[in-house]
């Protein structure tokens, strides 16, 4: 059974033999952020796929992980291409580093999940609470609903946490 969903205008589908993002999207959908987690090595993976990228196991199961971490890069769009972004603009793109399974399976490597600034009820932010966002900003998942069975994971400033005194901007240098 293929999930379908409108968001912002544009119809987003996931076919039915997708099966790991139907999962997914739908554990999102229920406000659970869940990763696939090897058996045998026991790794974490993001996006959801068929097989881990480190390792190529196949089998595994889903666990709920906590959606928190740092922002890593990103990018913020001042020019819409799609004519539904088009009053969001500026908009802020995140990427961001979990906290769980960092430096493995290298010391080099970090969960990295993708998603858009948004206020904590999904709402796309402000230009203010765009300034106060930059690489080394802490950041909670929030899950946006596009349909039943449907949910997008996106990202809101974490006020619980500690905030660096600047975070890093491009403008800002």
């Amino acid at each position: 059974m293929s999930v379908q969903g409108e968001y912002m205008g544009m119809m987003l589908t996931i076919e039915d033999l997708d099966r790991e993002n139907i999962a997914f999207f739908g554990y999102c959908a229920a406000g659970e952020f869940r990763l696939q987690r090897g058996l045998r090595h026991g790794l974490l993976r993001y996006p959801p796929t068929t097989a881990c990228p480190w390792t190529g196991e196949r089998e595994s199961e889903w666990v709920r992980v906590e959606g928190k971490g740092t922002v890593h890069a990103y990018g913020e769009v001042h020019h819409a291409i799609q004519p539904a972004f088009k009053d969001k603009v500026p908009y802020l793109i995140l990427i961001v580093d979990l906290d769980v399974q960092q430096g493995a399976p290298n010391p080099h490597d970090a969960l990295r999940v993708g998603g858009n600034l948004v206020m904590p009820d999904g709402r796309y932010a402000p230009p203010e609470e765009i300034r106060r966002v930059g690489i080394g900003s802490r950041v909670r998942m929030v899950m946006v609903e596009v349909a039943a069975g449907l949910a997008l994971p996106q990202w809101t400033l974490d006020e619980e946490a500690t905030q660096p005194t600047t975070p890093w901007r491009f403008s800002d240098r």
